[in-house]
């Protein structure tokens, strides 16, 4: 079968009429999604935008130096938590310090060494009770010093005695005293 001129010419103009619908469809699919595609990177740029990126960038640099700060100063306080002090050194500085002051330890009880911990951090507790008389101006003063030259210490409570004006006793001090040592991470 011989096909003439004029179907030949149809079929081919059929052919490309198909041809350039279905190229045309594509053309325009592409055209819609790069529309999408550009709108979802101007969304992406405004929230780009949106961060300041030098802001973060020194607020890092701030927690850093915030973080070393901390850290040293943890550093500073494990050192002086970690030198070993036991209750017999303790009560020599008590001892030291009651003499520098003009004082006499009538009692001095330690119950023992204590094993407590606080934000994952292990430490010992040696609990001290004294006794101490002498005059109540050098029990304040001795009292002082004693918060004051035990760096891991901690004066918890004090209980000071007067006796009455015409009793020849003196006055005491009861002092429960705590003292901190590190013991390793």
């Amino acid at each position: 079968m011989r096909l003439g001129k004029t179907t030949l010419l149809v079929i081919t103009a059929g052919v490309f009429i198909i041809a350039l619908a279905g190229v045309g469809m594509v053309y325009f699919q592409q055209v819609h999604e790069q529309n999408h595609l550009n709108e979802q990177l101007a969304l992406a740029q405004s929230r780009l935008s949106g961060l300041r990126l030098e802001q973060l960038s020194s607020q890092q640099a701030e927690l850093g130096k915030q973080l070393s700060q901390a850290t040293s100063q943890f550093e500073a306080v494990k050192t002086i938590l970690a030198q070993p002090i036991g209750s017999i050194a303790v009560s020599n500085i008590l001892f030291d310090i009651a003499e520098a002051h003009g004082l006499e330890v009538t009692e001095i009880t330690a119950p023992g060494l204590a094993i407590e911990g606080l934000e994952g951090i292990t430490y010992s507790v040696i609990p001290l009770s004294a006794t101490v008389e002498g005059d109540v101006p050098n029990l304040v003063n001795f009292v002082t010093k004693l918060n004051s030259h035990l760096a891991t210490g901690v004066v918890k409570s004090i209980t000071i005695t007067i006796p009455e004006t015409d009793s020849e006793e003196k006055a005491s001090a009861d002092i429960q005293l705590v003292v901190y040592t590190y013991r390793g991470d």
